[in-house]
């Protein structure tokens, strides 16, 4: 009996000794400079499989053309790369770092880091900057909620619905 008991722990040993190790996937942060319009040093303009590589821990990708073309999704880091349209989006969650700590900001005290918008709705207000335009969207507390940048210009972003 001690001999079939010491064959099968023997057997269990070696089954997982010989399973695979597999790293996981890890990325370096997210540092997005607001006022020069990059992450990391990428534009919002800047190509998929460069971002892919840089930061391969994506939740998600897509290439569907008919809503909001190639887009890269990094769900639970707060942050998407709409690769067609030009313009990177930052939600509340955001895991990384801010040039200029925008969200939940109060709209009134905006004025002196990014000066008048140049466009401005109930929700939101459009920036006119040197790299294209900057969109920051308002909650009901007229708190910052959401930060779209582009290469774009506000006369000319396609933003996706």
């Amino acid at each position: 009996m001690k001999k079939i008991t010491l064959f099968a722990a023997f057997i269990c040993l070696a089954t997982v000794s010989m399973a695979q190790l597999k790293a996981a996937v890890t990325c370096p942060s997210f540092e997005v400079d607001l006022l020069d319009g990059k992450v990391n040093g990428f534009k919002a303009n800047t190509q998929a499989s460069l971002i892919k590589a840089k930061w391969p821990c994506f939740t998600s990708a897509t290439t569907d053309s008919a809503k909001c073309g190639e887009a890269i999704y990094y769900k639970d880091k707060g942050i998407t790369f709409y690769i067609n349209r030009h313009y990177v989006e930052i939600t509340e969650g955001f895991k990384g770092k801010l040039s200029v700590p925008l969200l939940g900001s109060s709209r009134g005290s905006l004025f002196k880091t990014l000066g008048n918008p140049a466009m401005k709705d109930a929700g939101w207000d459009a920036y006119q900057t040197n790299y294209g335009c900057m969109i920051l969207y308002f909650n009901k507390a007229n708190k910052c909620r959401l930060i779209q940048f582009s290469t774009e210009g506000t006369g000319t972003i396609k933003l996706c619905n």
